[in-house]
């Protein structure tokens, strides 16, 4: 009896230490697959956040209505909010697929502020992010802190954050920005403009065929001077990572450059904040 109750308790340590080092080289492969955003599996091994999609928002969450408002307001800015902008484009003729593409992504933003901006000289939240493109972008009006609008638009970007602390990093956006951009050539650029066949989107005098489907490049449909997109380290990093659609990449920096010199050249509305 006593041989027998010895055996018992040998085996059932020797159970515990299998358990516990299962255990721990579990503990330890979690922790190796980790990003460095804490995510795990399928997140870890793209290096992505996986961003909540519009079809999973709860019918019954009080909160999916205002959501679904903001997505439609950031899809359709022209005309869901046409008293607020000033020309005929959307949040998503910048930021593609809704503000889920790569490009310019719009998934994790709220990670992003509160955020010092030198060139206003504050500290600028979510909701002034949003005006400041109303203002230069949309060449419009800000929207009043407390509008239908101004929840909606937050509400559809921190659902795309969620997951996201503030502060963290996002290594999954692309950022549209050329540091050191070549001495442009305009004459080259509008050579280009019609080369790479921009006109079939955007129209032969830039004017745009639809704000999503090819939003206007100049013009009074056009962001005005003031817009992040009339900066040429911008609009050259821009067209360098999303055109043409289907060929993105292949232009050079050098056609890049010229191209956006040439865009850039062309008459637009003025920001009256200047």
């Amino acid at each position: 009896m006593l041989k027998q109750k010895k055996f018992l308790f040998l085996l059932a340590t020797m159970l515990l230490l299998i358990v516990g080092c299962a255990a721990t080289d579990g503990a330890n492969d979690t922790e190796n697959n980790k990003d460095n955003n804490g995510n795990n599996g399928e997140e870890a091994a793209t290096g992505e956040h996986i961003a909540p999609k519009m079809e999973d928002l709860d019918p019954d969450d009080p909160k999916t209505e205002t959501i679904q408002y903001g997505e439609e307001l950031f899809n359709e800015t022209n005309t869901v909010a046409s008293d607020y902008v000033g020309n005929e484009l959307s949040c998503q003729s910048c930021h593609a697929d809704g503000g889920y593409s790569q490009s310019s992504t719009m998934v994790g933003v709220t990670a992003d502020y509160p955020q010092y901006r030198p060139r206003e000289g504050i500290t600028f939240t979510l909701e002034d992010r949003i005006n400041g493109c109303m203002v230069r972008s949309m060449n419009g009006k800000m929207f009043p802190s407390d509008s239908e609008e101004m929840r909606g638009m937050v509400a559809y970007l921190t659902y795309l954050s969620e997951g996201v602390e503030i502060g963290q990093e996002r290594p999954w956006a692309v950022v549209n920005m050329m540091e050191e951009v070549p001495e442009p050539d305009v004459v080259s650029g509008e050579e280009l403009y019609e080369s790479k066949n921009c006109l079939t989107c955007h129209g032969d005098n830039g004017e745009g065929t639809g704000a999503n489907s090819g939003p206007a490049l100049w013009g009074e449909k056009s962001f005005n001077d003031g817009a992040g997109m009339g900066r040429l380290t911008k609009m050259a990093g821009y067209l360098q990572n999303n055109m043409p659609i289907g060929d993105e990449y292949d232009l050079s920096d050098q056609e890049a450059a010229d191209l956006a010199a040439f865009i850039l050249m062309q008459d637009r509305p003025e920001w009256q904040g200047h």
